[in-house]
């Protein structure tokens, strides 16, 4: 959309140009010219590449920020600012280790301190106005309405029925006209849909404007579910590449994960006694059943009665389990699941065989997120609750969906980033 476009370049440029005062700044100061390669050095000692490290640092650091961190973000922020600041540091100190270049402390120092006063004072004079996409909706599905005019950007001015009148005036040239290529227009609905097209208003698909604002699938607009596979299987080459990437970093933290696996049983041996790893079988990618592992949280047969949705304050949670559970220490076993290749570090819940079987009776498209590998934590994790009942299930999936149909490093940077703002936040899951 071009709101959320020109807020990223328009924030990636103020980031270089902040960066630019400050290199100017700095190298009047340190070496009393305008530009560090006209300073005097001794021989051998080439500046350029600290200024390149300092650029890219900058330049990472924010487009990070803005595409990971944060990327429904709909005005500057300050924490960014300081996220940028700490990437900055770590290329500029890794690259001149690795490139043993000349390096300065104080020039660096003095010029990313320039940088963090003046990228603060622009994100303040900008934070008093964010984009905003205004929009005139056709359609007559009014609760997708409802979840797009609750989403942070987007400003629905008004609501159309397909089958009505045309308005009599034009949308002012600012607003974009989406459609619900679902309904079936009148005559005169039609004519003012191209007439916006010719005028060269945007005009845009409501399941796409609804996807774009709230980070869902709306399921009543996919067809035969080729919506969802088609755009994973252009991305068939990030598979492998994630589940490279995911086995070295298991590996490389073993010693911390299994120290703490060491710990959190001794503690479930102390409060409860009996098992302390709680094994139950999902259904993961490709609908193949695996077993996963889990310490346990609940008493034990707590599911003599066969498989429970969990309930807020669920009486079968032992005490150490309800730490646990809000900590999400339970999950650290199926990091043996991640070696294993039975979980990916974020995907879809792994849902239990039981359960699965009877949402793929009742809800539609609900095998399509058992295209990817299943995760520890995932997009439905971060976005949306605890899901207890089958509405609950069924916006879950909205969210499944669209991982899998945008699955990628960025979405997957944005979940882990997020799956430890709710850690440390206490929010853990049911």
């Amino acid at each position: 959309m071009r709101q959320r476009t020109r807020f990223v370049v328009a924030t990636l440029i103020l980031d270089l140009i902040a960066l630019a005062v400050g290199l100017v700044l700095a190298s009047i100061r340190v070496f009393n010219v305008a530009w560090l390669t006209q300073a005097k050095l001794l021989v051998g000692q080439n500046p350029r590449p600290m200024l390149g490290l300092l650029i890219l640092g900058v330049f990472l650091g924010s487009w990070l920020a803005l595409r990971v961190i944060d990327p429904a973000l709909s005005r500057p922020n300050y924490g960014h600012a300081l996220f940028t600041l700490a990437i900055a540091i770590s290329v500029v100190a890794a690259g001149s280790f690795l490139l043993r270049t000349y390096f300065s402390r104080e020039f660096v120092f003095l010029s990313l301190a320039i940088w963090l006063v003046i990228a603060v004072l622009h994100r303040a004079l900008r934070r008093t106005v964010p984009w905003i996409e205004p929009m005139v909706v056709i359609t007559d599905e009014q609760y997708l309405v409802a979840d797009l005019a609750a989403a942070p950007h987007a400003l629905v001015s008004s609501v159309l029925d397909p089958q009505s009148s045309a308005p009599p005036e034009s949308l002012p040239s600012d607003t974009t006209l989406v459609v619900d290529l679902r309904a079936v227009l009148s005559d005169s609905m039609a004519s003012f849909v191209s007439s916006s097209t010719l005028a060269g208003l945007e005009v845009r698909p409501f399941s796409q404007t609804y996807e774009e604002h709230t980070e869902r699938i709306p399921l009543v607009h996919l067809a035969e579910g080729w919506e969802i596979s088609v755009p994973l299987g252009r991305r068939a080459f990030y598979a492998p590449f994630k589940r490279l990437l995911e086995v070295i970093f298991t590996a490389i933290m073993a010693p911390a994960w299994l120290l703490v696996m060491a710990l959190t049983a001794l503690a479930i041996v102390i409060d409860s006694g009996g098992p302390v790893v709680f094994r139950q079988v999902r259904v993961g990618k490709d609908d193949k059943p695996f077993t996963i592992y889990k310490f346990r949280t609940m008493v034990v047969n707590a599911d003599k009665d066969g498989p429970q949705f969990t309930i807020k304050d669920d009486p079968r949670i032992t005490r150490i389990g309800k730490f646990l559970r809000r900590t999400r220490l339970d999950e650290v076993p199926q990091l043996l699941n991640v070696l294993k290749g039975d979980l990916s570090l974020v995907g879809p819940r792994a849902e239990q065989v039981l359960f699965a079987e009877q949402f793929q009776e009742v809800i539609p498209f609900y095998r399509y997120r058992h295209l990817v590998r299943p995760g520890i934590t995932g997009w439905a994790q971060v976005n949306s609750g605890y899901a207890d009942n089958l509405e609950a299930t069924i916006e879950k999936l909205t969210y499944d969906l669209y991982y899998v149909r945008h699955m990628s490093p960025w979405v997957d940077l944005s979940v882990v980033w997020r799956s430890v703002l709710t850690v440390l936040s206490g929010k853990g899951a049911q």
